[in-house]
Formats: structure tokens, sequence, C-alpha cells
């Protein structure tokens, strides 16, 4: 079918096509005009995406793609509806229980005849790209439905504070317990730690052996020190033994017998003079001689006092050297000792930290829910409130016309259409070819057009003999 045949059926069926657009837009005009008013209250509530001031941290979910696909099926649930409910003590009304007992007999609860039904006109709707979300309720009353949308948005912020209460209370007293068994375990830790510190006399075993093994190692310094001591001494002694006391650093330093020393060559060189002068028998010379010999028996007792020092100096280190070795023996023992107690101090006091650490962590987790039971502080608030609107949503007359034209063109070009199919008719040539299946020869004109064509015809004719008439005058002017 072509265009040329398409408005050829239109203009043989146009009465169809008009009835049933007409009939189509008054039907829907009508419907518009007798259906009740509908207004529609608006609120909307924002998500908070700031950290949890409790826990330091972001909400759980946020980041989840679903997480405002799911406040949108929170808002919907039959649990915020029922504290709607509740919320508005709405089971209360004698009307209300009038009509629950008119359409379920009494039976059911009322309060979930309720929520059932302002189920119905609520609509949710998440914004794009945001964390709003925006919740109307359509009722044929305007405060009403504002009352409703803000008793929605209400309930939603009281379930979702629940929803994060509940479970944080739950947690609570299961950290309760937690703790208590966690306690008990670092008191038997710390009770055992302290009966074996008691028994062997340990107050912190890793300063007990730092000192120990100071005191070892001071040990260790005195005995080096003892050593090279006893050597020296020994040396000395040796010297002194060996009949070069003399040249001993003690009796060179001694002032006493340097001051013998001084006076014995004083005395000699005295007597020298005396002996060269006097002669050796002479009584001056006799007595310096008694003189230098006296002076050398003292500068003799002198230096074997001085040597004997030396002998008891050594044999005073060698105690010291002995006595410091047995206590640098004992004290080695003592801290291999100590090693062994530090050992397995150090697995007590591993035992008392983990069983310190599980508790600080069981309690830190004890006070974070417990804080959490008891904050009243939700992530959701509100942004706008609802306000009884002044124009109703629905019914739409304007719109709804317009659609009914819309379809009802469609309808009447369908309804033409199968008319047309119970009813073919030839309108053109075209549909005669398609009919039969043979060429067409030719086409006669019906009358009316018939009579169209003789006019044109004699039109044409007059306008001829106009022109020809007009070209003789004009040329038998010319040939005057």
């Amino acid at each position: 079918m072509n265009l040329g045949q398409f408005f050829s059926i239109l203009r043989a069926r146009w009465l169809v096509a008009v009835l049933v657009l007409f009939a189509t837009v008054f039907t829907t005009v009508a419907i518009s005009l007798l259906l009740p008013k509908q207004y529609t209250a608006v609120a909307s509530v924002v998500i908070d995406a700031k950290p949890d001031p409790v826990s330091a941290m972001m909400y759980p979910g946020m980041a989840s793609p679903g997480y405002m696909a799911t406040q949108v099926d929170v808002i919907q649930s039959d649990r915020v509806a029922l504290r709607v409910v509740r919320n508005l003590k709405l089971t209360e009304s004698p009307q209300i229980r009038e009509q629950w007992l008119a359409e379920t007999k009494g039976q059911g609860s009322i309060d979930v005849w309720l929520s059932d039904t302002f189920q119905k006109s609520l609509e949710v709707r998440p914004a794009r790209e945001s964390s709003v979300l925006q919740v109307s309720y359509r009722a044929p009353d305007p405060r009403f439905a504002a009352a409703l949308a803000n008793a929605f948005v209400q309930a939603y912020i009281e379930t979702s504070l629940e929803l994060r209460v509940d479970p944080a209370r739950q947690y609570s007293s299961f950290f309760d317990v937690q703790v208590k068994d966690a306690r008990d375990r670092l008191e038997a830790a710390q009770a055992k730690l302290s009966k074996f510190q008691s028994e062997n006399g340990i107050i912190a075993s890793d300063e007990r052996l730092d000192i120990e093994t100071t005191r070892l190692n001071e040990l260790s310094t005195q005995l080096v020190m003892i050593q090279s001591a006893t050597s020296d001494s020994s040396s000395r002694q040796s010297q002194a033994n060996s009949g070069s006391a003399e040249r001993m650093q003690e009796v060179l330093s001694n002032s006493v017998i340097s001051s013998l020393k001084t006076d014995i060559s004083r005395a000699e060189a005295r007597l020298q003079e005396l002996n060269s002068r006097l002669g050796e028998n002479h009584p001056q010379v006799l007595e310096a001689k008694a003189s230098i010999a006296d002076m050398r028996i003292k500068m003799d007792a002198e230096i074997k006092r001085v040597t004997g020092g030396v002998s008891v100096s050594n044999s005073i280190n060698r105690q010291r050297e002995a006595d410091i070795r047995s206590a640098l023996d004992q004290q080695r023992a003592k801290v291999v000792k100590m090693k062994a107690l530090r050992d397995e101090g150090a697995v007590l006091i591993r035992d008392f930290e983990n069983t310190q650490r599980a508790y600080d962590a069981i309690e830190g987790r004890r006070n974070q829910t417990n804080l959490e039971s008891q904050t009243t502080q939700s992530n959701v608030s509100v942004l706008t409130q609802a306000t009884a609107p002044i124009v109703p949503s629905s019914p739409k007359v304007l719109l709804n016309t317009l659609l009914a034209v819309f379809l009802g063109l469609m309808l009447a070009i369908g309804c033409v259409f199968m008319l047309e199919m119970m009813d073919r008719r030839v309108r053109a040539a075209e549909d005669l070819v398609q009919a039969l299946g043979l060429p067409l020869i030719g086409v006669l004109p019906g009358p009316a057009k018939q009579k169209r064509q003789l006019g044109k015809k004699r039109l044409s004719m007059a306008s001829t003999n106009r022109l020809l008439a007009d070209a003789s005058v004009a040329t038998g002017k010319g040939a005057k």
C-alpha cells in the first residue's frame, strides 16, 4: 500500500475515524474530570557520608554501589510502615477501625492492613549521583499526604538508627562475656608470673640480669687488673730477691734512701779528704768510717723494709686475685642461672603480655560497641519537610487529553483499516491491478471528471480564438 491508497482509504472512511477519535478524547476527558483529585507531598533526606564520630570510620556499606538502593528498600519496608502506624497512632481512630472491619471483616492485624495501604501510595526516588532520597506520598487530602510523607521520613530515620544500635547492643553483650573470660585469663597469667618472680627473687628479670651481667663484667675487669698488678709485684719481688734491690723503682723513689745515699756520698768525700790529709789511723778518719758504716746499715735496713713491702704487696695481690677469681666463678654461675630463669620468665611474661593485649583489644572493642549502642544520632538528616501541596498531582487533564488525541488517532486509523480489510473496495487503478493481477490498459474518466475536462477544453478554445482575433486586428492596422 502506497501513500495514495492510504489517503484514499482515509477520505473514504473519514467519518469513522472522526467518531473514534472523538469518542476516545471525550471518554478520556470525562474520566479525568470525574476521577478524584490526588495530591502528592514530597520530603527529602540526605545520607551523611562523613565518618562515624564514635568509631572514626566510614559507615559500613557507604562505598557500595547498592547502598542507596538498599536505603530505598528500607524506606519501603514493612518495618518502616509499621513504625509510621505506631507513631501516628492511627489504630486508635474509630473511623479507621470501621474501614478495617468493613474491608477485612476483622481478619488479620489492623497495623499490617494500614501499613500495606500506606505502602501502595508511597514512592521513593534516589537522586542521581548524590546521597539525597525523595520520599513522596499521594493522597486525596493534601495535609494527610504531607503528614504521611514526613511520618515516613521520621520513621526511616528512627529505623536506620535502630539498625545501627541493635547490632551494637548485641555485640556489647557478647563482648561483656568475652571481657570477663579475658580478665580471668589475665589474672591467672599475672598470678603465675608473680609466683615465679617471688620464688626466684626476681623483680624485673631483664634488669636483674643486666645488673648481674654488669657485675660479672666488673669482676672480669678487676681480675685482669689484679692479675696485672700481681705480675708486676712478682717481678719486683724477684728483682728484690735477686740482689738488685737498689735498682728497684720503690728504692730509687724512696726519699729516706735517697737522703742516706746523699749523706753517704758526702761522708765518703769527706773521708777521702781526711784520709789524704790526716791518714788512715787518725781518729777523725775512724769516726768518719764509723759514721759511713752506720749510714750504710740504716740504708740497708730501709732497703729491706721497702723490699719487704713489695713482698707483702705481692702476697696481698695474689690473695686478692684468688678472691676475685672465686667471686668471678660464682658470678658466672649466677649469671648462667639467671639466664635460665630469664628464659623461663620470658615465656611467662610473653604469655602475660599476649593475654594483656587480648584483654585490651576486647575491652576497647566493648567500649566502642557500648558507645555505639548508646548513640542517638543517625547518619540520615531531613533535607526538606513535606508541605501540603496546592495543585493536585493527578488527574492531569491536559496531559491525558494529549495522550487521548494520540491514542485516538492510532485507534481511528486502526479501525479504518480494519473496516477496509473487512470490506475491500477498488478506490484507485492500483487497487484493480492488485486485485486482478492484470495489466492496466487505460482509465475512463468519470462523469465529474469528463465535465471538468470538457470545461477545460472549451476554455482553451476560447482562449485560442481570442488570441487569433487579437492577432488579426493587429495585422489589419499594420496594412493600413
